[in-house]
């Protein structure tokens, strides 16, 4: 989803083989061992990236507007809690001053619970960090097709810089401390 939408011209390094399932005898004599896109799983990621597209508001923030367009796969580096900490963004969108990330979810309704689930504060905090914008999430069901903008609010940024913080503690404990035995942790 996220190559057909950032990246279309490497799409066609994908091999699409038309099978029910990766466990076929087809799919193991066409795959050689790779993991392939089903043919049916290409559709799908076809038609979600139209509905998105298509999508008059979720198009201008993906793609820009005014002729300016966004900058797409960015990588960065910051330091935060005296550790680097690096990300790539999707999409860096300069004229709303947003960091969007593209999500794909199976129950659009529970979003907000797996965003802190999967720890999408912490990638807020950290994105923020990096690219000094707030953070977007475009986030579109699997099989409704429903698309939801979700952005972050000050608790869940907060939420995600305790999480960062917990896990440069962990580090610093780990990997800084001298005589550290992780056996006795």
């Amino acid at each position: 989803f996220h190559t057909a939408i950032l990246e279309p011209d490497k799409l066609k390094s994908f091999k699409i083989i038309e099978s029910s399932t990766r466990n076929t005898k087809k799919y193991k004599e066409m795959s050689d061992g790779e993991i392939c896109l089903l043919q049916h799983e290409a559709d799908k990621i076809h038609l979600m990236t139209e509905v998105m597209m298509d999508n008059k508001i979720c198009g201008s923030l993906i793609m820009g507007t005014d002729g300016k367009l966004n900058d797409f796969e960015v990588p960065g580096v910051t330091e935060l809690f005296g550790n680097e900490w690096k990300g790539k963004a999707d999409i860096i969108n300069h004229n709303e001053k947003l960091v969007i990330d593209l999500k794909t979810t199976s129950d659009i309704d529970r979003f907000r619970w797996s965003a802190s689930k999967f720890n999408y504060d912490s990638q807020a905090y950290i994105y923020s960090n990096l690219f000094g914008y707030e953070m977007l999430f475009i986030v579109i069901d699997k099989e409704t097709h429903q698309i939801g903008l979700f952005d972050c609010s000050p608790d869940f940024y907060k939420s995600g810089e305790e999480k960062v913080r917990k896990a440069s503690d962990a580090y610093d404990l780990f990997y800084k401390t001298e005589d550290f035995d992780s056996k006795q942790y």
